[in-house]
């Protein structure tokens, strides 16, 4: 992520449920009261997924709160938005999903050069002993990282 680049949101749950095995960054089609919800911060990508349908990538249950100056223009919080790609990445994202049983996760939602992007994920879902595996490695990685800092602090 470059300087210019703004973090609205992460999914932290993504990376917790899902093994990613590629990202992708993808424009965002939004109506003008989303965006100025997006800039307050007022957004939700828990169970969030990304679906390819009639050659467009449409993005599912991403909550965007409405705008509190927005009175009637106000737009759906729920609705399905659109994702913008190139057709060749639309047409892997459909032969990776369609033939391999794997998932589309947004995993961050940023602001890039005052253009609003998603970090999407072609994801695997984990099954209970790879999250029990992953969470016994981090401890034992911690553990390491903390005897070391223990040593150098008794020289």
């Amino acid at each position: 992520m470059s300087d210019a680049t703004k973090i609205i949101i992460k999914n932290r749950k993504a990376r917790y449920d899902f093994e990613i095995l590629d990202t992708y960054e993808a424009g965002i089609e939004l109506q003008g009261t989303e965006v100025k919800s997006l800039r307050q911060g007022k957004a939700n990508l828990k169970d969030s997924y990304a679906r390819v349908e009639e050659g467009q990538v449409y993005l599912h249950n991403l909550h965007i709160s409405e705008y509190t100056q927005g009175n009637r223009y106000n737009h759906d919080p729920e609705r399905k938005r659109r994702l913008l790609l190139h057709k060749q990445e639309i047409r892997r994202l459909r032969s990776r999903t369609e033939e391999r049983g794997l998932t589309l996760v947004p995993l961050k939602l940023y602001f890039k050069r005052g253009k609003c992007k998603v970090e999407l994920g072609v994801a695997k879902g984990k099954k209970s002993y790879d999250r029990r595996h992953d969470i016994a490695k981090r401890d034992a990685k911690r553990e390491l990282e903390r005897a070391l800092k223990e040593r150098t602090l008794n020289r």
